[in-house]
């Protein structure tokens, strides 16, 4: 199955809370921790990893905290997804510098998984961080009453 990693979905997650803020908004990992129930330590190893690929900046002292390094629109998916995982391969056989694998000589499905490996990059760079923002709502009773979930729509 494929699946984002848990590493991967914080750092979604964050950046994400970012862009609500809007253009000139900064926050704390611990608040980012506290607001969606996220180990604080975890999440602070991923801001430190987004800012050092640029796409966030910190800020220190008593106001400190993270801002996203450029605008929602101009951050994908994609770019936050390496920052934190590296390269997105599906397969083991798709890095070309691994030097194959037993069965490179007789596969015949490398090609086919590669193209997907490529839809697959296209579409995270295509979804922007301005998209996610600018989700719809959805609407989930509980116990206590409704509250508003986010959701993400992929085209």
């Amino acid at each position: 199955m494929l699946k984002l990693t848990k590493k991967a979905d914080y750092g979604l997650i964050a950046v994400k809370h970012l862009a609500e803020l809007g253009p000139n908004g900064s926050c704390s990992a611990k608040d980012i921790a506290d607001a969606y129930r996220i180990p604080a330590e975890a999440l602070a190893k991923i801001l430190q990893k987004l800012a050092k690929s640029k796409l966030l900046v910190s800020h220190h002292g008593t106001n400190g905290g993270y801002a996203l390094a450029r605008t929602a629109g101009q951050i994908s998916a994609l770019e936050v997804i390496r920052a934190i995982d590296g390269p997105l391969f599906i397969t083991s056989c798709l890095p070309h510098d691994t030097g194959g694998c037993e069965q490179s000589g007789c596969c015949t499905v490398r090609e086919p998984l590669r193209q997907v490996n490529e839809s697959i990059k296209s579409l995270l760079e295509d979804i922007k961080i301005s998209d996610m923002r600018e989700s719809g709502r959805r609407y989930v009773r509980q116990e206590s009453g409704t509250h508003v979930e986010e959701l993400v729509t992929l085209r």
